[in-house]
């Protein structure tokens, strides 16, 4: 299985999963109707306000109008996304959608700050004695984050995580081994694909397996959940009162602790802080990267001695220079490069077929080698992959100009608009694929297959629709076949679509 089926669980997941009634319980908290809307896609966002102030149905031939025909394919996941969440209903007397009820109040109470005064917790009016700094808590969810990390990758001479954490690595799948004795457990091949994910993922993994143990834990996860969102709109650096918080809440606070997810003095402490971890739950930034660095990204620039800006550099050769000393960015730079030599701020090493191999043997996807490369990036290689890439276009430019007698072409635009930035080196990149090709001979896909059709144009539009919305899998136009992903609401779409074409 690839590591996007594997991590596919995020949290938005997680929600379409629930069942209705719970997700409508969910919706009566403010916090959480400003998180959802916040982790939803562009088109999504747009529908909603565009709906929110409305409390009658839209009709649908309206809402189509509302996108160009070339945004089919963002306009069935939004929707898509929308109806497994039950945000929108169908009203069957004007054939149209609406918001659901309870979503668009609670929703429009944030906006025009109506809501609860409670709702996004309460801070505390009288100010702490030992003032926290940022950098302090910084520090703190450095520390307990790279903890896991560390012991995940068996970093000699580290802190061993607490047994609540131990126990939910091994309830992940994480890791493996009889009991949850630190010393049984050894990291699994999802757990390499971890260690390569965005910060935020890594985080929503563990809260996602912690809501899966809600039940033994005799909690409420509707609670649970809430708390979750309302930490990612809580302001990093303030207190908030622990006086306010429902019981459930309240036994929640230890076990984030151990996250570096919220800071408190002590058990009995009346007042936490939420470190940037917690407040960056619901964000949609890209800047977030990966481990070490993407911890520094999210943590603070002063909590690691690695560098911010990237440390990586690959030559076409397969040499790859690492400008660091974090135990675990080397230990996870082995995952997948041969590695050498190291010295007191740099390691050198190669990457290899057998190293990339062992990699893929993992669970690690050539993909997110890639990735870990690009976004770990040396400056000196981004700046010199700009300057190739203006190269390009220039070259491109004066080149069609000259072929067009001096007049610009517009397909000379979208020749240039289709150049990429390649931070790494080209016969890399393909080399690193071509080796996990080797390995994935067949692939398998489960869905739909659609033939005999009337005529030629019958099957144009019903395939070119089925690509616009992204379920097109194969085609083939001389006998008129085609293969579509096996999804429901795909389905029904593209059968809605041929309905109206007859």
């Amino acid at each position: 299985m690839s590591s996007g089926n594997l991590f596919r669980a995020t949290v938005n997941e997680y929600l379409e999963g629930l069942p209705r009634p719970v997700q409508s319980k969910l919706y009566e908290a403010p916090a959480t109707c400003l998180s959802i809307f916040r982790l939803l896609p562009p088109m999504a966002k747009f529908y909603i306000m565009s709906m929110v102030f409305n409390d009658h149905a839209v009709a649908l031939r309206d809402l189509y109008k509302w996108t160009k025909p070339s945004a089919n394919k963002l306009q069935f996941e939004a929707l898509k996304r929308l109806k497994a969440l039950h945000l929108i209903e169908d009203d069957r007397q004007t054939k149209g959608i609406q918001l659901n009820a309870t979503f668009r109040k609670n929703f429009r109470d944030c906006l025009t700050g109506s809501q609860d005064p409670n709702a996004f917790g309460t801070l505390c009016i009288l100010p702490d004695k030992n003032k926290v700094e940022i950098s302090f808590l910084d520090t703190f969810a450095s520390q307990k984050w790279e903890t896991i990390l560390h012991f995940m990758v068996g970093t000699e001479s580290t802190a061993t995580p607490s047994k609540s954490v131990l126990s939910l690595l091994k309830k992940g799948e994480l890791m493996e081994g009889p009991g949850t004795s630190a010393t049984n457990l050894k990291i699994t091949n999802i757990g390499f694909q971890f260690l390569l994910q965005d910060v935020n993922v890594q985080i929503w993994t563990l809260l996602l397996q912690y809501l899966n143990l809600t039940q033994d834990l005799h909690m409420d996860p509707v609670d649970v959940l809430n708390f979750l969102f309302m930490l990612g709109s809580l302001e990093l650096g303030k207190s908030y009162m622990v006086s306010n918080l429902s019981d459930t809440q309240i036994s929640m606070l230890a076990d984030l602790r151990d996250y570096g997810l919220v800071y408190q003095r002590s058990d009995n402490s009346t007042r936490f802080y939420p470190t940037r971890l917690a407040t960056t739950l619901t964000s949609d930034s890209a800047a977030i990267k990966t481990p070490s660095n993407a911890l520094e990204q999210a943590v603070g620039p002063d909590t690691s001695t690695s560098s911010n800006q990237g440390s990586v550099i690959v030559e076409t050769n397969f040499k790859l220079y690492s400008y660091t000393n974090s135990p675990l960015e080397i230990a996870i730079l082995n995952l997948f490069v041969h590695l050498r030599t190291r010295f007191s701020n740099m390691v050198c090493g190669q990457i290899t077929r057998e190293s990339i191999r062992r990699a893929l043997y993992n669970g690690i996807t050539a993909d997110q080698i890639i990735k870990f490369l690009e976004t770990h990036a040396h400056p000196q290689m981004k700046i010199l992959a700009k300057e190739r890439l203006d190269k390009k276009i220039e070259f491109d430019t004066s080149h069609n100009i000259n072929t067009a007698g001096g007049a610009p072409q517009s397909k000379g635009k979208d020749s240039v608009s289709q150049h990429k930035l390649e931070i790494l080196p080209p016969n890399i990149v393909d080399q690193i694929r071509l080796w996990q090709l080797e390995l994935d001979r067949i692939q398998t896909y489960e869905g739909y297959l659609f033939k005999d059709f009337n005529n030629q144009h019958e099957y144009d539009s019903l395939s070119s629709y089925a690509s616009e919305v992204g379920d097109l899998i194969w085609s083939d136009k001389k006998k008129m076949k085609f293969f579509v992903s096996l999804s429901e609401i795909g389905l029904n779409q593209v059968m809605v679509f041929a309905n109206k074409k007859k």
